[in-house]
């Protein structure tokens, strides 16, 4: 009989793919979500994060959850910051009861690279310290304080959990506020690129794929109580980001802002942990990532945006 997973967020951008890589490895999945999947051969439980009731009842019997669900635009945490708290850290915290009031497996939690805006160093990893002294944003505290969450419980209540810190994800499903959607849907429409600062600033993008098939390596025993960066393969400036989607869609003009408070900003942040103990390593490059992603979007753009 295969292992049963949920993944709450399992109808998102990440979650979808997640969802298709467990599936295909054998998984029987249970998605946890206020909307429903597109997949119909998996369970589905109308479940809001913040019903800890809910979430052990959709939880109970399972062999691991993977934590998914949050807000991760950092314009819409800017805007609301209370509502961001609630969802990133209190969710995070009703999915740990949960698994502890149900004994089930493991809570595997989607993190991001953005914590490390609460280091000073240059180049990061998984044992770096975090400096309250930072200029950070906010969702960087949220993330942090689920990190901690996790080995809080495990601390206290001897449960098992496991961090994936992503990198900046793009590819199929992704939202209309990415990067790259914002750029491929201002292109389309003939509207100016408009970045935020000089451009230079650097990300590490990981195509989703990539991203999900570590989410089935981190099932791994090994990966117990440990914490893992999956990073893209090389560092790409938002300013070549704009050149990429010039040469994809044609020539189109690039403008300038002010810089976003409390931006993630440039480092080197390390991957050799999930390459040593999960074997795991990204394999598409941002060449083919990005042309991968603007078929995508071309196929999928809604008609009000402009196509016939």
């Amino acid at each position: 009989m295969s292992s049963v997973v949920a993944v709450t967020g399992g109808a998102g951008f990440i979650g979808t793919n997640v969802v298709d890589a467990l599936i295909a490895d054998g998984r029987t999945v249970r998605v946890l979500d206020t909307r429903a999947p597109e997949r119909d051969d998996v369970e589905y439980h109308e479940v809001d994060i913040l019903d800890v009731d809910s979430l052990a009842k959709a939880i109970d019997g399972t062999d691991a959850t993977f934590h998914l669900a949050a807000m991760a635009d950092v314009n819409d945490i800017f805007q609301a910051p209370d509502t961001a708290v609630a969802v990133n850290i209190q969710g995070t915290v009703n999915v740990l009861e949960a698994a502890r009031r149900t004994d089930a497996g493991r809570v595997v939690l989607a993190s991001t690279v953005w914590v490390y805006g609460a280091c000073t160093d240059d180049v990061v990893d998984e044992h770096s310290s975090f400096n309250p002294d930072t200029d950070r944003h906010l969702y960087v505290t949220t993330k942090i304080a689920s990190e901690f969450a996790c080995r809080d419980y495990q601390n206290l209540y001897d449960r098992p959990y496991t961090v994936l810190r992503y990198g900046i994800p793009y590819g199929p499903h992704m939202r209309e506020t990415t990067v790259m959607s914002a750029f491929f849907r201002r292109a389309l429409n003939g509207e100016a690129l408009t970045i935020d600062g000089d451009g230079m600033q650097s990300r590490n993008f990981v195509y989703v794929t990539d991203l999900a098939r570590a989410h089935v390596l981190a099932l791994r025993p090994e990966a117990e109580n440990q914490v893992f960066n999956l990073n893209g393969p090389e560092p790409v400036t938002i300013r070549k980001l704009a050149e990429m989607t010039a040469e994809l869609v044609g020539d189109v003009d690039v403008s300038f802002g002010p810089s976003r408070p409390g931006d993630l900003a440039s480092q080197t942040v390390l991957s050799d942990a999930a390459r040593d103990v999960l074997g795991w390593t990204p394999e598409v490059g941002i060449d083919e990532g990005m042309r991968r992603s603007y078929e995508w979007y071309v196929a999928n753009r809604r008609p009000a945006e402009g196509t016939s």
